[in-house]
């Protein structure tokens, strides 16, 4: 059997088990969505959100792009945030990076690798920033496990600076956003930073009269 048809009959399943467990599951899906998370991971298949916090769908709203990025200039990412903060109110943003994350692991090195080399550019300036920590490390999975918490710090901090995130601080004390590592080897996740509504940031990002 081809693997796209087993993916079909597999939903087929998946669907019938759920009505069998709860006959009304889909018809309070298609009526409301109003979770309290919003998951930002990365988009290696190892990782899927649902299943590493054992999550219902309806529970988490989820973007995913290449080690888990804050862009200030990616529309895609920022269109999601505003939406999730100020159309379903999520109280919780998850950055949830992943060890042994193969985009983290290209940004320190120097081969070019087209189009996604402006993407890892990104992940190189936390590299550049923490270069004396991360080179003296013995080996390159060390290293690229060191870069991957540090990004998921950068990449909380990153939310901070954004005027959807200061905006929804200041008007209605949330959301917390929560820096998260997922351990391949073992399934768990790992916390590593934790910003909570108001945590100060520098005030050159800050913005006045939101």
């Amino acid at each position: 059997m081809k693997s796209i048809e087993r993916i079909l009959l597999e939903n087929k399943a998946w669907s019938k088990e759920k009505l069998m467990d709860d006959a009304d599951f889909f018809s309070r899906l298609e009526k409301l969505q109003k979770p309290d998370f919003l998951w930002i991971g990365c988009s290696d298949s190892r990782v899927p959100a649902n299943e590493v916090t054992n999550t219902e769908p309806g529970e988490m709203f989820v973007h995913r792009n290449i080690a888990n990025m804050v862009v200030h200039t990616d529309l895609n990412l920022l269109s999601v945030l505003q939406y999730a903060v100020e159309v379903l109110e999520v109280k919780h943003i998850i950055v949830c990076g992943h060890y042994g994350c193969g985009g983290v692991r290209a940004a320190l090195g120097n081969q070019s690798l087209g189009i996604i080399n402006k993407w890892l550019r990104n992940i190189k300036d936390v590299y550049h920033n923490h270069r004396e920590e991360i080179d003296v490390l013995a080996d390159m999975d060390a290293k690229t496990d060191r870069l991957v918490e540090l990004n998921v710090k950068e990449q909380v901090m990153n939310l901070a600076k954004t005027s959807i995130i200061q905006k929804a601080w200041q008007e209605d004390n949330r959301p917390h956003i929560h820096g998260w590592v997922y351990g391949l080897g073992d399934g768990i996740l790992k916390p590593i930073f934790n910003m909570e509504p108001k945590t100060p940031i520098d005030p050159i990002y800050l913005y006045d009269n939101l």
